[in-house]
Order: structure tokens, then C-alpha cells, then sequence
């Protein structure tokens, strides 16, 4: 959940922010730091091509998350959480990632350590994900996100 503050903080947006501001605000950050407009001065150029790489991975991350993005990718969710099987699953930072058989990833934000054991220690994983972690937690699809980053 840490990482969601600081990036709705660094953005200065709320947790209702539709994607229609939060793109507007995007856009606003990037004119403001964009590394072009500093070319006569290194140091600020350098700061400024530092900031926009925050304000993109910040932008990229809260689209990714946002209750419209996960609306328009539930059916897929569903499918994917009632239909097939976890395969591996790790756990870091309070963020666990599930990977599935039909090859479909995601990263639930803010799961507790002792929900991870649980999840560890459990007959049926899938189970026990389908009642305590998937309508718990804020996630996003990290296949999706590795299929647009492929290099074409």
C-alpha cells in the first residue's frame, strides 16, 4: 500500500480520481518537467528527467489499479480466479503475486504476512485465495503489463 500512497502523493490524486483526471494531471506533470525545457541548465535537466521517470511509473501504476481499468478487465479476472488453477505464487513487501495456469499473473497490494502463511499453509490455495484474498485487496494484471512491455 506504500507504493500507492507515494505515487497518488507524488501525483497529488485521491483514491477516487477518475482516469480522465488522472491522465489531465499526467499531462500537466509532464509539461512541467519534461527534460526539453531544461536544456541550458544540466543539473535541472537531469533533475527533471529523474521526475518525469517517477511521474510516468506513478501514472502507468495508478492506471493500472484504477477501479475503471479493473471494470473493464473483471470478466478476464473472474474467468481467470474461477476456472484456473495458481501455479507459483511470492510474496514481497506486503505484495503478492499469483501466477495461474492459463498463463495470467496478478499483484495484490497490501496483503499481511499472515494471510501469505495462511495462503502457504493451505490444503486448497486457490480456496482460500477465492474467500480471503481476491475481493480483499486492490491487484492489477502484471501479464497484461509484461505483454505491452514486450519489445515489438
Amino acid at each position: 500500500m506504500k507504493k500507492i500512497t507515494d505515487y497518488r502523493k507524488l501525483l497529488g490524486v485521491q483514491e477516487n480520481t477518475t482516469l480522465e483526471d488522472l491522465k489531465s494531471i499526467y499531462r500537466g506533470l509532464m509539461k512541467t518537467w519534461h527534460p526539453d525545457k531544461f536544456n541550458d541548465d544540466a543539473e535541472k535537466k537531469h533533475e527533471a528527467e529523474e521526475m518525469s521517470k517517477r511521474v510516468i511509473e506513478a501514472y502507468h501504476f495508478l492506471v493500472s489499479i484504477a477501479p475503471e481499468t479493473r471494470a473493464a478487465t473483471l470478466d478476464q479476472f473472474n474467468a481467470t480466479i474461477n476456472s484456473s488453477f495458481i501455479v507459483d505464487f511470492d510474496y514481497k513487501n506486503q505484495i503478492l503475486q499469483i501466477n495461474f495456469l492459463d498463463g495470467h499473473s496478478y499483484e495484490f497490494f497490501g496483503v499481511p504476512k499472515p494471510i501469505y502463511i495462511k495462503l502457504v499453509n493451505a490444503d486448497a490455495a486457490g480456496r482460500f485465495a477465492r474467500r480471503h484474498i481476491y475481493n480483499s485487496y486492490v491487484y492489477r494484471s502484471v501479464s497484461k503489463i509484461a505483454a505491452t512491455a514486450q519489445p515489438q
